[in-house]
């Protein structure tokens, strides 16, 4: 009468509608020393649980390590940013010096000759842009001109 039973439960089991107690129960049987003949295939899976369920996890780290680690770790990062501030600040301080001294000539002659090269170059770069200002006109009234000619022939308004 009770292997009908485990067996009921087996099948309730291995289709995950088992409760706990249930499962409590079917696990009591299988470590039991009375289980039936034909159902010893199945000792080895709930004696498994058993046994998994005794063993326990002992920590080996202490957990103390873990705060000294965090000290060191926040020093570090403290010490990162400050070297990164002191190189910013010599390095942005180095850029302001040098573009203090940008554009100042002692002969004039040579300041007149610097003034006309960058105004010449400045003019061939402005007479670039114009042209292009030019085709994009071009292009423009071309555009116009074909679809007022296709709305004409459509018909439309």
């Amino acid at each position: 009468m009770e292997s009908v039973k485990i067996e009921n439960l087996l099948e309730k089991y291995f289709q995950g509608e088992t409760s706990i107690a249930e499962e409590n129960e079917l696990r009591n049987y299988f470590s039991s020393l009375d289980v039936a003949q034909h159902l010893e295939q199945y000792k080895p899976i709930f004696g498994y649980f058993s046994l998994a369920a005794a063993h326990q996890f002992t920590p080996k780290i202490p957990p103390q390590s873990k705060k000294r680690n965090v000290a060191w770790i926040s020093i570090a990062a403290s010490v990162v940013v400050l070297l990164g501030i002191g190189t910013y600040a010599y390095y942005s301080a180095d850029v302001v010096n040098k573009s203090q001294d940008l554009g100042t000539y002692d002969d004039p002659e040579e300041a007149f000759r610097a003034t006309q090269k960058a105004l010449s170059l400045l003019s061939d770069n402005v007479n670039v842009g114009i042209e292009s200002v030019q085709y994009i006109q071009e292009y423009q009234t071309t555009k116009d001109k074909i679809f007022i000619n296709a709305k004409k022939q459509s018909g439309g308004s």
